[in-house]
């Protein structure tokens, strides 16, 4: 027999926000003097993985991303570069409200220390969360076994009993490894018939 599901596990980007990556590299070329693919060229060799384990702070980012592109941009120009290219997806968000109370609600995001303060800022359903498990503050990423089991452990349930949702393949596959109920998240529509096939 099948146990219950008792919570529910919902990635970040491109869930509960979109991230257009492309908006991010024009603004910092246009700031830099840099074409967009030059600027994505050289970020490709920042410490992405290091900022989202929470190895970089806000001012380690800053400095990285800078010294990359060969520019000094004051902090608090940079802090609202680095986070412009968010829009929150608004048809999503009272679907996840109505999780509120009937499962236990975890946020499971590769992300830095940046990006989650701006996006807590944003999204004030996450303080109605039971947990956030956020990579820069736990220090594994996905697809590492270590996070999702943070995950579980902080949620107090069995794999069996949980369901998660990402946007990404490699990272759903690595759940469903765990015993997690693991779908592909697309689009509101179908993230709404996902949690009616799962009762709720």
């Amino acid at each position: 027999m099948t146990p219950p599901l008792r919570t529910v596990i919902l990635d970040l980007g491109n869930v509960l926000a979109f991230h257009d990556n492309n908006l991010l590299f024009r603004r910092l070329g246009t700031r830099a003097g840099l074409s967009p693919a030059e600027v994505e060229r050289r970020l490709a060799g920042t410490g992405w993985t290091a900022a989202n384990r929470g190895l970089l702070g806000a001012e380690g980012i800053r400095r990285d991303v800078c010294g990359s592109l060969g520019v000094d941009l004051p902090a608090e120009e940079f802090n609202a570069l680095w986070s412009s290219h968010f829009t929150l997806h608004e048809a999503v968000l009272p679907r996840v409200e109505g999780l509120v109370g009937r499962v236990k609600l975890v946020l499971l995001s590769n992300t830095n220390v940046l990006h989650a303060t701006f996006l807590r800022s944003k999204l004030p359903v996450l303080e109605r969360f039971d947990h956030l498990v956020l990579s820069c503050e736990v220090g594994h990423v996905k697809p590492e076994p270590a996070i999702y089991k943070e995950a579980l452990e902080r949620a107090g349930c069995a794999p069996q009993e949980a369901a998660f949702f990402d946007d990404l393949p490699e990272f759903v596959q690595a759940a469903n490894a765990l015993g997690i109920h693991g779908h592909l998240f697309t689009t509101a529509e179908a993230f709404d018939a996902q949690l009616k096939a799962l009762g709720l």
